[in-house]
């Protein structure tokens, strides 16, 4: 085989429609677009979301709450994914990151209290929560929030 004998498979492939190219081809004349009105001028129709005058969908629905833009988001991990760290004394999210614990970092790294931990580490992150610190420290681990 020669790549010159290469061709897509059959049916994969289409020809185009040729537009206002002659009343015989059923798409001459106003090509498809009608006589006259919005939809026949080059630039006409309406932006997405307009629906002729009428309130649209997005402004007819209640809206509830607040999203803070300035909110931190923390990446959160449980003591138990600690346990799963080899050869190391002091855990940074950067070192959570090495070891495939956490995927990205975002604003800081909050340790939750699920699960258990056996090992002893120097634990530096922005957050911790009270029993995730209290088992650390029981497990002869130290807490240091950043």
């Amino acid at each position: 085989m020669l790549l010159s004998e290469l061709s897509p498979a059959k049916g994969a492939t289409q020809v185009g429609k040729r537009k206002g190219r002659g009343a015989g081809s059923g798409n001459g004349k106003t090509a498809g677009r009608g006589h006259k009105g919005q939809w026949a001028r080059s630039g006409g129709g309406v932006r997405p979301g307009f629906e002729g005058g009428q309130m649209p969908l997005q402004r007819r629905i209640p809206k509830r709450g607040f999203n803070n833009i300035f909110a931190k988001k923390y990446t959160e991990i449980n003591v138990s994914d600690l346990e799963r760290l080899e050869n190391v004394s002091e855990v940074t999210a950067e070192v959570l990151l090495e070891n495939g614990i956490i995927s990205k970092i975002q604003d800081g790294v909050k340790v939750l209290g699920r699960g258990e931990i056996t090992k002893s580490f120097t634990v530096k992150v922005a957050k911790v929560s009270e029993s995730a610190k209290a088992k650390i420290e029981a497990a002869g681990g130290k807490v240091e929030v950043e």
